[in-house]
């Protein structure tokens, strides 16, 4: 009687911890097939948006200075001190206009995240056409944060990042991204000429 005791302990903490561990890998499938299949109201409660949102603003906001740091025209002038300044605001202005369910469920099909300029242009993403071979990898941030990776093949060194904070136990969310790496500007000019 000891040992099945012994026995049902081990393979509950087992049990848990699988739960525990795996539940992620759940809602990153469920997440990944709301996007696929264009369904906007799953999507909806599997995505933490005043979080995500601020995660995209700070992404956007820190490249977008970094760019303007790098720039000496921009560094040293006065509108570009100004634009410096009100670039926040307008990053989070788009930011808040364009990211919605259809636009997760078009980062996810497409590894692509929208352009923040053209949010005023934007209402909602076209749906793909043809589904495109995104490679998907997961990995632990660390316990509370897990990260599912996207890459499109014919970008492979532009990994996007979205992540999932747990929420209790055994709850996921989608609450923040990190941006892929832009591309060398040699690279960007050279695929505007394609």
């Amino acid at each position: 009687m000891k040992g099945f005791i012994k026995g049902a302990v081990v393979l509950a903490v087992v049990a848990f911890l699988v739960a525990y561990l795996a539940s992620p890998i759940l809602t990153v499938n469920a997440i990944v097939a709301a996007a696929k299949a264009g369904d906007e109201a799953a999507l909806e409660r599997m995505v933490d948006f005043p979080a995500f949102r601020d995660s995209l603003k700070d992404e956007l906001t820190a490249r977008l200075m970094a760019e303007a740091q790098a720039d000496p025209d921009v560094r040293d002038s006065a509108l570009g001190g100004l634009g410096m300044m009100l670039a926040p605001m307008l990053v989070g202005g788009a930011v808040d206009a364009l990211v919605n369910a259809p636009t997760i469920a078009a980062m996810v099909r497409t590894a692509e995240t929208p352009d923040p300029i053209d949010a005023a242009a934007a209402t909602t993403p076209e749906p793909e056409s043809e589904d495109r071979d995104i490679r998907q990898s997961y990995a632990y941030r660390d316990l509370n944060t897990f990260v599912l990776g996207l890459t499109d093949p014919d970008r492979p060194d532009q990994k996007l990042k979205l992540l999932l904070k747990r929420q209790g136990l055994f709850g996921w969310k989608l609450a923040g991204i990190d941006l892929p790496n832009p591309p060398p500007s040699g690279e960007v000019a050279r695929s505007a000429a394609e």
